[in-house]
């Protein structure tokens, strides 16, 4: 789950850390409130949208005066931002962080991220931060150190001393490195974050680390510990049907397909689509109901199904928590709810999967048996095609 960037700055300063001074705004009329609190030579109005590159999209824009600052905030208030890092879809701008200007001295890059491979959290620091901090990754390398950090003893001081020497900080900006090290781990160990990332981190011209931006990223998985961050979640930033699925317990991700695709367990989900595929059809989506699942929740992933362009829905269950009846009971409920006028293709395996067969032969719907998953994977794409 991914915070705004005023979000993420709230919890920075609940921990210490040095943002600039800010003001979010979710209509024009709160503007000149904002520009009189945050006292400054000129305002950042910056785009809040949940994504990277917003300032080469144009969704952050320095002005000078009141005049500037109106002009912006109406320009970006209320539309909507598309970056690089959006894949294309387009994103709602439902609200404006008002920030004072800065000082600029050095902008660095300071991230703390779960390394899969070493399987520790790990530091990602660089003297070249800014928005060309991928480009810096990609062409000099060199320039991105790697600090590992071992769980049983967290941050250690000369790991503090070797990032501060590799930035090239001195004096207060050095000591304040270490501090600023500490309290990012910490707060990734409170808050189940899976990313922290400052980018640009800048060294001000009185030698003070400020985080000019912020990004954090929690981990889905442990959401059930965090509740308070539960509420800051902004569904209008998230696909529609990826939303709704998250609020049914699903797990959904839509894709470009016309086969829609009801699993139980993601390694089925993967094998269904690549079956599909190897048949000649393209998935609509990932689905996974769960091991859990009911009636109630198969009749919503069918309804999830269908709100996407799909000329058949293949229904692949394999009964070992979840009873194939129960599940044929929701399949059976869920196309007479939605009036459903595509070929349904089920394959049923697993605990109860007679009585389940049976419940699908008798409801009178024009639903189509597989023998297997082969066998459902190549009647679903053919009956796509017809």
């Amino acid at each position: 789950m991914n915070l705004h960037e005023y979000q993420s700055k709230a919890l920075f300063s609940e921990y210490g850390i040095g943002v600039p001074k800010g003001y979010l705004i979710t209509a024009l009329s709160e503007l000149d409130g904002a520009l009189d609190v945050i006292k400054s030579n000129g305002w950042v109005v910056k785009a809040q949208v949940h994504t990277g590159a917003r300032g080469k999209a144009g969704g952050v824009k320095l002005v000078k005066t009141p005049q500037e600052a109106h002009q912006v905030a109406s320009e970006l208030l209320g539309g909507s931002l598309v970056t690089i890092q959006t894949a294309g879809k387009a994103l709602p701008i439902n609200s404006l962080l008002i920030e004072e200007t800065l000082a600029i001295e050095e902008e660095l890059y300071l991230s703390l991220l779960v390394d899969r491979v070493t399987c520790t959290h790990t530091f990602v620091i660089s003297s070249a931060g800014g928005m060309d901090i991928e480009a810096v990754a990609e062409e000099t390398p060199e320039k991105i150190l790697s600090i590992p950090i071992d769980p049983t003893v967290g941050v250690m001081p000369y790991q503090c001393r070797e990032v501060g020497f590799a930035l090239g900080l001195k004096g207060e900006a050095f000591k304040q490195i270490g501090v600023l090290m500490k309290q990012f781990y910490q707060l990734v160990l409170d808050k189940d974050i899976s990313q922290l990332e400052i980018n640009p981190l800048i060294r001000t011209a009185d030698n003070q680390l400020i985080a000019l931006d912020a990004k954090v990223n929690i981990d889905s998985n442990a959401l059930y510990r965090q509740p308070a961050l539960v509420k800051m979640r902004d569904y209008s930033q998230e696909d529609r049907r990826e939303a709704k699925a998250t609020q049914h317990d699903l797990n959904y991700i839509a894709l470009e397909g016309d086969i829609g695709c009801m699993v139980n367990g993601a390694g089925l989900a993967m094998a269904t689509m690549d079956l599909i595929k190897l048949n000649g059809g393209e998935p609509a989506n990932f689905l996974d109901v769960g091991g859990g699942a009911t009636p109630e929740r198969v009749s919503e992933a069918f309804k999830l199904i269908l709100s996407s362009n799909v000329k058949s829905i293949l229904v692949n269950i394999f009964g070992g928590i979840v009873r194939c009846d129960l599940i044929a009971e929701g399949i059976i409920q869920a196309v007479k709810e939605v009036g459903l006028t595509i070929p349904v293709v089920v394959r049923l395996e697993g605990t109860n999967v007679e009585l389940g067969r049976e419940k699908l032969a008798q409801s009178g719907l024009s639903i189509i048996t597989a023998d297997g998953l082969a066998d459902a994977a190549a009647k679903a794409v053919e009956v796509a095609g017809k």
